[in-house]
């Protein structure tokens, strides 16, 4: 069984959990002698680990020597309000002076090279949509020109892409929600993503849902019917496969760690308000914030106000082995997300034997028992939680040795197995 494999970024070029559970899936994928992939990112850089899959990049794919009706094209996609222009050999910046100055009157450009590509940055920039939709007209060139038997799009930016793919070859569909803008704004959803998502999950043969919390959100916010929606849940890549640096933390201070994007949906502002409770009975600790976003500002701003800036700390943004680093590092780690459709970081931490405290509003709440759960509003829980982990060697002694035996035996060999079987029985379906 080929699958044609729709993502927007994948490791090294990561900037979230998105790309490391993509990658996780592939590999574990890799042990399944019955499942071949081709995954397709906006932009391939050529680094990247093709030990388990054939990689390619959208933007490495020619257009304007194919047979395609673009125009024809941008009317089955107009929710994604496309009207590009064709503009050779544009510079980037170019580009993007040009997008800024005809956004206003409904006109999109599409920067191709001078051998016919469109140029991607794979980013998540001010031209997000315009690639959303550009990525989706090379998905239908792939679409038609490859052979593969169902497609499989993770998250909102790559269903357009999955959706002319399934167009192009009449092939099943298969959708990844690895988080709705539910989870991203706090409830305050943007139209245009919310359009795009609910295309993609009426367009999809057949959704996985990374946690019961997102299925739920898919089927009561969505209206997706329940047996169309089903659960698997992330894993974690061994920790074998990060090498330490032999880094020491230099300081006596325990160490509290808070790793992700600094969002409104990670809840950066609970753990600053928890880290000042807990730094008025003891001084003995640091706080680190690792991670970018665009509440760090805010977030600089709100620990210089507590003046607590001599214990916490803000490092940008950690990837690869940096991250696994930190965790070495660090006694404790946080995750006080509002709403965390899964939340992989929890289980890199139980790895590298942290104890962790989670927010009962997270995916993997669901599947863990050794660890601390508490609802990310309550700040004076989330400090007595620290305080009790800090200074209690016990308790965290305990939560590190089962911790670490219980993630131990999440793997995404399973969670691949689990998707493979979603794959089979959509196939099957579709010969009924």
């Amino acid at each position: 069984m080929r699958v044609l494999m729709f993502g927007w970024e994948f490791p090294p070029h990561i900037s979230g959990g998105l790309g490391t559970a993509s990658y996780g899936l592939t590999r574990g994928m890799s042990t399944l002698s019955d499942v071949d992939v081709l995954f397709v990112v906006p932009r391939a850089y050529g680094d990247e680990d093709q030990t388990a899959i054939r990689l390619i990049g959208a933007g490495d794919i020619p257009i304007t020597r194919k047979r395609l009706d673009i125009e024809s094209f941008r009317k089955k996609f107009d929710y994604l309000e496309v009207a590009s222009h064709l503009i050779p050999y544009m510079d980037p910046k170019e580009y993007e002076k040009i997008h800024s100055r005809e956004e206003a009157g409904n006109k999109r450009f599409l920067h191709i090279d001078e051998e016919g590509r469109i140029v991607f940055s794979g980013e998540y920039g001010p031209g997000l949509l315009d690639e959303i939709a550009n990525y989706a007209l090379v998905a239908g060139i792939i679409g038609r020109d490859e052979e593969f038997d169902l497609i499989h799009a993770h998250d909102w930016l790559a269903y357009p892409a999955g959706i002319a793919a399934k167009m192009a070859s009449g092939k099943p569909l298969i959708i990844h929600v690895h988080a709705t803008d539910f989870d991203r704004s706090g409830g305050s959803v943007n139209p245009d993503v919310y359009a795009i998502e609910k295309r993609g999950m009426e367009a999809a043969d057949r959704i996985i849902a990374v946690s019961n919390l997102t299925r739920s959100i898919v089927i009561e916010k969505y209206g997706i019917p329940p047996e169309k929606v089903v659960t698997v849940y992330n894993a974690v890549e061994p920790l074998e496969d990060h090498k330490p640096m032999g880094l020491r933390k230099g300081v006596d201070d325990k160490i509290v760690t808070f790793l992700g994007r600094i969002t409104m949906q990670k809840g950066p502002e609970y753990f600053i308000e928890a880290a000042f409770r807990v730094l008025k009975k003891m001084r003995n600790v640091r706080f680190i914030m690792a991670g970018s976003g665009d509440l760090m500002e805010k977030m600089i701003l709100r620990a210089a106000q507590l003046r607590i800036t001599d214990r916490f700390h803000f490092t940008g943004f950690l990837k690869g082995d940096d991250v696994f680093d930190m965790l070495r590092m660090s006694d404790l780690y946080i995750m006080p997300s509002v709403s965390e459709p899964f939340g992989i970081s929890p289980l890199e931490a139980m790895q590298s034997n942290v104890p962790v405290i989670i927010s009962r509003q997270s995916g993997v709440a669901e599947i863990l028992t050794y660890a601390i759960k508490v609802d990310f509003w309550d700040i004076d829980a989330i400090a007595d939680s620290i305080y009790g982990l800090l200074n209690y060697p016990a308790l965290s002694t305990m939560f590190k040795k089962y911790g670490k035996i219980e993630v131990d035996n999440l793997r995404w060999d399973e969670s691949a197995r689990q998707v493979r079987d979603v794959y089979y029985d959509v196939l099957n379906q579709g010969k009924s």
